[in-house]
């Protein structure tokens, strides 16, 4: 049941306090005041002689009454900025200093979701895992003399699965603090197999510090403890020992990381390892909202390396494309590839390796929430120009097929699917929004006839026509062409009200939300067109839902036809 309703109210829409009284997010106290006694005139039932009138006004009164309350507030208002309407009503707040900080806000209702989800923490787990195939397509372009062919062997080159790997892991919230991990691996490759077991206990000792014991069982038991610590603001560490039993005696080895923020978006790494496997290695992290970078160098046994690691981020359109270098005493290779975020859970990337001694590899990877599918094909044990074009190419033209016959019809059914379920979720409170605008509408007559006149007479601004929703227009800046009354609504009463001193200012927010307006077409996108006069002169305008508004603009001046 919490199930459900959590996932309806993923599609519930809340109220935008801010749009209602049509200030911006920072608004200053006077601002607000402003808008609150602009509103009041307009809605307080004294204000209204007729009796349904009157009733109606009440409604609207008390919820331009209840935004003010909470935006004129600092501490309702930190609460709201910071987690929305469902902030203002979690249990316990009562408790809450209003001396407190936002920061200091947000730290309280982490601390009562924390222990008002602790028994429902304790039932969940998070699983992640992968599977792993490698498959061996060597045949594909490497040559053989046909002396050595037999007439009875088939004619096509083989394909082998040369190995396969399947790892699985929990998480067990006992409480708040403590969490036991459970994981497993098999794998085999060449007929050869292994797998291991481990069992993980972690505890949060503050928000500095925490510490884990794992025992693990495969090839011989394996110990360890990890440490973690917070040096400073910047400055963090790992403490990693571990005994590890086996046939040859017992062996220890020791992992040790230290890291420092260098800047809010790069960090630097130090890392040694002592043991049978020894290394020191330095690296350095940088990650912004359009590129990620990664530069290392390594000094060890049995090797030492240097790579470099660039991505670039294209958001519009989840992409990310990588690029990766790395040499040292194995050889060198050259990797490169493409991420993909194909649906809401799911990514799919694609990278093609081509190295010394190893030769060209394509590895395709397909991430769906935690799970990860991986399927590695070595195309060729050297390197040639054949096998790296067909690797680049091959999984290009593949994606483009699946995605049209198979990811593009599910994705569509799928939004279809959700915008139905919004619909539904939202169905009752958009009857109830749509009748809350007609009332509005209604009462802002008094008000339109003022300002409308007011404007006349100045030649100021005067909104003709102004309408909202899924709008079609006829070309970039003209009037839309006609389309369902039940995904358009008539919003020029409502807009005329909002200019004063002949300026009119929307600001960057769903415009559903603007008093005498409504949502007539949940989970499409909508706009807003705006004709106007100014100076008696004609203008026009198209605005997306949450872009803002600033009339009159020269720009928006409709240029009179030659006669």
């Amino acid at each position: 049941m919490d199930d459900d309703d959590n996932e309806e109210g993923n599609f519930m829409i809340e109220e935008d306090y801010y749009t209602f009284l049509n200030v911006s997010r920072e608004a200053t106290r006077d601002e607000i005041n402003n808008a609150y006694r602009r509103l009041s005139r307009l809605y307080h039932p004294d204000k209204h002689t007729d009796p349904t009138h009157k009733k109606e006004a009440e409604v609207l009164f008390n919820k331009t009454k209840k935004a003010y309350e909470i935006l004129s507030d600092p501490h309702k208002r930190a609460i709201y900025d910071s987690l929305g309407t469902r902030g203002l009503e979690t249990e316990g707040w009562e408790i809450v200093q209003r001396t407190k900080t936002p920061q200091e806000i947000r730290e309280e209702y982490e601390q009562l979701a924390r222990q008002r989800e602790e028994r429902r923490l304790q039932q969940k787990t998070n699983p992640k895992g992968s599977f792993t195939v490698s498959v061996n397509a060597t045949e594909l372009f490497s040559e053989y003399e046909d002396d050595y062919l037999d007439l009875d062997d088939s004619l096509l080159p083989a394909i082998e699965i040369t190995g396969m790997s399947i790892s699985q892991s929990i998480e067990a919230p006992l409480t708040v603090t403590d969490t036991m991990t459970l994981s497993g691996n098999l794998s085999t490759h060449n007929s050869t197999g292994s797998g291991s077991f481990m069992v993980g206990a972690r505890r949060v000792l503050s928000e500095k510090s925490w510490i884990e014991f794992d025992l693990s069982a495969g090839n011989g038991p394996l110990i360890s403890f990890k440490c973690f610590h917070n040096l400073t603001r910047t400055i963090f560490g790992t403490f990693i020992p571990h005994i590890h039993f086996t046939n040859k005696g017992v062996q220890s080895g020791l992992e040790m990381s230290l890291a420092m923020r260098m800047d809010e978006h790069t960090m630097g790494y130090v890392t040694w390892r002592a043991g049978i496997i020894s290394s020191l290695s330095t690296s350095v992290a940088r990650n912004t909202e359009t590129s990620h970078f990664n530069l290392m160098f390594q000094l060890g046994i049995p090797h030492s390396f240097a790579s470099v690691n660039y991505a670039y981020k294209i958001r519009t359109r989840e992409l990310r494309l990588r690029g990766a270098f790395k040499f040292g005493t194995f050889g060198a290779l050259a990797e490169y590839g493409a991420e993909k975020k194909i649906s809401e859970h799911n990514t799919l990337s694609a990278a093609v390796t081509v190295g010394v001694p190893t030769g060209v590899t394509l590895k395709i990877k397909l991430t769906r929430a935690n799970q990860s599918y991986i399927l590695p094909i070595h195309v060729c044990e050297e390197v040639m120009p054949s096998p790296i074009f067909y690797s680049t190419f091959a999984p290009l033209i593949l994606y483009y097929v699946v995605k049209k016959l198979i990811v593009d019809p599910v994705v569509a059914e799928q939004e279809k699917r959700d915008k139905e379920r919004q619909r539904e979720a939202n169905k009752k409170r958009m009857a109830e929004r749509r009748r809350e605008a007609e009332t509005a509408i209604k009462l802002m007559a008094a008000t339109f006839s003022r300002i409308r006149t007011d404007e006349e007479t100045r030649k100021g601004l005067i909104i003709v026509k102004a309408f909202y929703g899924r709008l079609i227009a006829n070309n970039e800046m003209g009037e839309p062409n006609s389309v369902p009354q039940d995904e358009t609504i008539d919003v020029r009463v409502p807009l005329q009200c909002l200019v004063k001193d002949s300026k009119l200012i929307l600001h960057e927010a769903s415009k559903s939300q603007l008093p005498g307006f409504y949502d007539p077409c949940v989970g499409e996108d909508k706009c807003l067109f705006v004709q106007y006069l100014f100076h008696n002169h004609l203008h026009e305008t198209t605005v997306g839902d949450k872009d803002s508004l600033m009339i009159p603009k020269q720009s928006h001046r409709v240029n009179p036809t030659p006669t």
